[in-house]
């Protein structure tokens, strides 16, 4: 495996893989991996001869006042991942590789974006949009691996690449959670020991809204009280969102009659979590 730090190298290496026939899986990910992002590189290696991983962390998704500067680095254990996981490349690039000083083209989502996440976070889809643009037209993947547990994140990458033709399968993969439910997520580092075993709270509030859904409950906003109930026995956490949205159009809904995304984000101590299920009807 080999790690290459500039857009040349990265675009001379896959052009030689392409030459040769062989087809090319892109996980892009912010690097401090775990086994989430380890179950992308596992697939991809699986669905493709070669498997780039992208070890950036973009600035342009991270709003004033978030964590930016904080967010944890490893480069030397994300290597040892990525190779045991079966990758054949890290692109590991710096932020004036991907955006030079004079940078002023951005991709913008609508619709999707204004829903979740977006109403706390107005700037985030719009940087992850551009840096996952750049990612795309940099590799040229056959095959691009998105985790689930992101699930705004990943309808709106399948949107993107839908209006802007990139010619790109997008995957969605399943949410890897810890032995006590908590899913896996760079952030959880965050956490104190205590925090960590509040944390499960999400997990299980989600589980008790799959319970009354799958008895029968179809109307959203007992199912969001049902979740919030769970979620205010925790002092320590503070809930942004609970909602139930459309799975394709982000849209929040009334009454389930469709497949429908249930999404959470709850504060512990510093940390804001995400987690959600689908409901398929």
């Amino acid at each position: 495996m080999i790690i290459l730090n500039t857009i040349e190298e990265i675009r001379e290496q896959v052009k030689k893989f392409k030459n040769e026939g062989l087809s090319v899986g892109l996980v892009p990910t912010m690097g401090y991996l775990h086994e989430g992002h380890e179950s992308l590189i596992k697939r991809a290696s699986k669905e493709n001869d070669k498997v780039v991983v992208s070890i950036f962390i973009n600035p342009t998704q991270f709003g004033e006042n978030e964590d930016l500067d904080s967010y944890p680095r490893d480069l030397e254990r994300d290597t040892i991942i990525c190779e045991n996981a079966g990758a054949d490349i890290i692109f590991n690039p710096n932020k004036e590789e991907i955006y030079n000083n004079d940078f002023s083209t951005f991709v913008e989502m609508n619709n999707l974006s204004n829903e979740l996440c977006g109403k706390s976070r107005p700037t985030h889809f719009g940087g992850v949009c551009t840096v996952v643009s750049k990612l795309f037209n940099i590799v040229k993947p056959d095959k691009a691996y998105f985790g689930q547990k992101d699930a705004q994140q990943l309808a709106i990458i399948k949107r993107m690449v839908i209006d802007l033709n990139f010619d790109v399968e997008v995957i969605g993969c399943p949410i890897i959670r810890e032995k006590d439910g908590l899913a896996k997520s760079s952030r959880n580092s965050y956490l104190s020991e205590e925090e960590r075993k509040i944390a499960t709270i999400l997990n299980k509030a989600l589980n008790h809204a799959k319970k009354i859904i799958f008895d029968g409950e179809k109307n959203s906003n007992i199912i969001v009280e049902a979740i919030k109930e769970v979620i205010n026995k925790e002092p320590r956490a503070t809930i942004d969102y609970i909602e139930v949205v459309d799975s394709v159009s982000i849209k929040p809904i009334e009454y389930i009659e469709m497949s429908v995304l249930v999404a959470i984000a709850v504060y512990i101590g510093k940390a804001r979590l995400i987690d959600n299920f689908t409901y398929e009807v």
